[in-house]
C-alpha cells in the first residue's frame, strides 16, 4: 500500500522549470531545421531606420541545419546576442533594489492605511492605484509580495478578509505591469527589439491603463462590500488561521518624500530624454543608476548598504534576465538554421490571409497562450518579438501594436496560471488556496483578455503607432 502511495506521488505532474522548457525548444528547433525548408526574405531599411523584409520576396536557400555541439553554443550565443538587454535588466533592477532598502515604498504604504483610517473602504482603490503605478511604471511585481504580510491581517481586522488584501497587492500590481505604459522590463524590452522609440505611443498606452485598473478596482471593491456586510459570503470564510503581520507599519519622514521626489524627478528626465534626445539602453540604465545611488545616500544607507541592496534587486531578476538570453538561443538556431523566414513566411502566409484586425487578434491571441509556457516577461518579449516584429509588417499591422498584443498577452495571467511563481508565493503568504482564488478571480481573468482583445483591434484600427 505504501509502495503504490508512493509510486503516485513519484509520478505526479509537475510544471518543468522555464528553463527545461526553453532547452526543449532549443532541441526542437534544432531537429526543425533538418526537416523544415530554409528560406529567406529580402530587407530593406524604411524611413524610421528600421531593418523591414519585403513582402512577395521570399525565397528558398541553401540548408543549414544544426549540429549537435551548436545546440549547446547557442545558449552562449543568445546571451551575447541580448547582452545589452540583460545587463540593462540587472542594472534597473539593481537600482529599484535600493529604493526598496530605503524603506521608502512601506512607509508610503503604512502612510495611506493610516491616513485612511474610518474610510476603509476607500483604502482599496487608493492602494490598488499605488501598486498599479509601481507595476507601469518600475516594472514592480515580486518585489511587492511582503505588502501580503501587511495588507491581509490588516483588511481582515477591518472587516474584509484574506483576498481583498491579496487582490490590493497582487491585481493591482499586476493590472498595472499588464497595461503598462513605462514598464522597463515588458514594454522597454519589446520596442527595443521591435525597433521603436523607447515608450513611445505613451498617449494611448496611459488611456489603457486607466480603462484596465478601474475596472480591477471596481470588481475588488464590489466584493469587499459584500463580504462587509455579510462575513460568510467570504469564499475563505471559516478556512485556514489568520496571517500574522510582518510588523508596525512606518509613516513617511522627509527623507522619504525626498526618496519620492527623487523617483519623480529620475521618471520626468527619462520622459525628457527618450522623446527629446532618443536614449535608448544605456542611457536609461545610467539615469536609473544614478537614481538608485542618490536615493541610498538619502535614505541613510553607506556605500557598502547601498551596493548589497543593488546586489539583492539584481538576485531578484537574476531568473528573468537569464531567460532572455536562453530564449534567444532558439532564434540563433532557427536562423543559423536558415528556418527563420520560412516561419515568417508560413505565418504570414496563414494569417495574411485573414483581415488584418483578425490578424491583430491573433498575435495577441498566440503571447496569451505563450504566457502560460514562458513567465517572464522579457524572455517572452525576446523570443516572440523577433518574430512578431517583422510579421507586423507583412500582414498591415503596426509594430506599436503588435507590442501591444505581447504586452496584454503576456501580464493578464499572471495572477492566475500556477506557473507563475511570484504569483503563487504570493497566495502561499496570505493562506488562500489556488482553487478558491480562481474561482474568485475567474470572471475578472474572462473580462481582462477580452478587453486586451478590444484594445489591441482599437490601435490596429487607429493605426497605433
Amino acid at each position: 500500500m505504501k509502495e503504490e502511495q508512493s509510486a503516485k506521488k513519484k509520478w505526479k505532474f509537475a510544471v518543468p522549470h522555464v528553463f527545461v522548457i526553453l532547452f526543449i525548444v532549443i532541441i526542437l528547433a534544432a531537429i526543425a531545421t533538418y526537416i523544415v525548408p530554409a528560406g529567406q526574405y529580402d530587407t530593406m531599411v524604411d524611413e524610421n531606420d528600421r531593418t523591414v523584409v519585403i513582402d512577395g520576396t521570399y525565397h528558398v536557400v541553401d540548408s543549414t541545419p544544426t549540429g549537435f555541439f551548436a545546440i549547446f553554443q547557442s545558449i552562449h550565443k543568445g546571451m551575447q546576442n541580448t547582452a545589452g538587454i540583460i545587463f540593462y535588466i540587472f542594472i534597473v533592477g539593481g537600482s529599484f533594489g535600493i529604493l526598496h532598502a530605503t524603506g521608502a515604498i512601506s512607509a508610503a504604504v503604512g502612510t495611506i492605511s493610516k491616513k485612511m483610517a474610518g474610510r476603509e473602504y476607500w483604502m482599496i482603490p487608493i492602494l490598488m492605484t499605488f501598486f498599479a503605478l509601481s507595476g507601469a511604471m518600475l516594472g514592480l511585481a515580486e518585489e511587492t509580495i511582503p505588502y501580503i504580510t501587511i495588507l491581509v491581517p490588516l483588511m481582515v481586522l477591518i472587516g474584509f478578509d484574506s483576498i481583498v488584501g491579496a487582490a490590493i497587492v497582487l491585481l493591482g500590481t499586476s493590472a498595472g505591469f499588464t497595461a503598462a505604459f513605462m514598464n522597463p522590463f515588458t514594454v522597454g524590452v519589446a520596442q527595443g527589439i521591435a525597433g521603436l522609440p523607447i515608450f513611445s505611443g505613451l498617449w494611448l498606452r496611459i488611456i489603457f491603463w486607466v480603462i484596465f485598473l478601474s475596472i480591477s478596482i471596481w470588481y475588488v471593491m464590489r466584493y469587499a462590500l459584500k463580504v462587509k456586510k455579510d462575513p460568510t459570503k467570504s469564499l475563505v470564510y471559516g478556512i485556514g488561521e489568520p496571517v500574522e503581520p510582518a510588523g508596525s507599519m512606518e509613516e513617511m519622514t522627509g527623507r522619504h518624500k525626498i526618496i519620492f521626489l527623487i523617483l519623480l524627478a529620475s521618471l520626468v528626465g527619462l520622459a525628457i530624454g527618450v522623446i527629446q534626445f532618443g536614449w535608448y539602453l544605456t542611457e536609461i540604465s545610467g539615469l536609473f543608476l544614478l537614481m538608485g545611488i542618490s536615493m541610498g545616500l538619502v535614505g541613510r544607507m553607506n556605500l557598502d548598504e547601498i551596493a548589497e541592496a543593488f546586489i539583492e534587486g539584481c538576485k531578484v531578476l537574476v531568473m528573468g534576465a537569464l531567460v532572455v538570453g536562453v530564449a534567444n538561443a532558439i532564434l540563433v538556431i532557427l536562423q543559423e538554421g536558415g528556418i527563420m523566414d520560412t516561419i515568417l513566411y508560413a505565418f504570414s502566409s496563414s494569417i495574411g490571409e485573414m483581415p488584418s484586425t483578425l490578424a491583430a487578434v491573433g498575435m495577441y491571441a498566440i503571447q496569451c497562450l505563450l504566457n502560460f509556457i514562458i513567465p517572464s516577461g522579457s524572455g517572452q518579449a525576446a523570443l516572440t518579438m523577433p518574430i512578431m516584429a517583422p510579421l507586423s509588417d507583412l500582414v498591415g499591422v503596426t509594430r506599436q501594436t503588435a507590442v501591444l498584443a505581447f504586452q496584454f498577452g503576456d501580464g493578464i495571467s499572471n495572477i492566475f496560471t500556477p506557473t507563475s511563481g511570484y504569483f503563487m508565493a504570493g497566495l502561499a503568504l496570505a493562506r488562500i488556496p489556488w482553487s478558491k482564488w480562481v474561482k474568485w478571480i475567474f470572471p475578472l481573468i474572462l473580462i481582462h483578455y477580452t478587453l486586451g482583445a478590444i484594445f489591441v483591434t482599437i490601435a490596429h484600427l487607429i493605426h497605433y503607432s
